[in-house]
């Protein structure tokens, strides 16, 4: 009984990733995130995206997501132009954070 039970909460937890990443998905092409970035060969092959969640932590996602500017200055960036600014509602950033942390070769 004890493990159905676990069983259930862990099939439950991995619906709601798997929903949020898939919400993720529909902000990166809203934002129209494909301008600068790439993932599976589509969009701007200059910002390949592909491997985001083997390379970044969710909380560097994050910061890029929220804070692009002490990102660039932290990791030393050069990519020009820089990544803008953007001001999400928080839900969106959180589904951003779970689809691209996904992204793993």
């Amino acid at each position: 009984m004890r493990r159905s039970i676990v069983f259930a909460l862990v099939m439950m937890v991995a619906a709601a990733a798997a929903a949020a990443a898939q919400d993720g998905q529909q902000v990166f092409t809203d934002q129209k995130c494909s301008l600068c970035h790439a993932i599976g060969g589509k969009g701007n092959a200059k910002g390949p995206l592909d491997d985001a969640g083997s390379k970044l932590s969710a909380a560097d996602i994050r910061a890029w997501i929220t804070d692009a500017k002490a990102m660039t200055a932290k990791t030393k960036a050069i990519r020009k132009p820089e990544m803008k600014q953007y001001s999400l509602p928080k839900a969106d950033v959180d589904a951003l954070v779970a689809y691209l942390s996904t992204l793993k070769k």
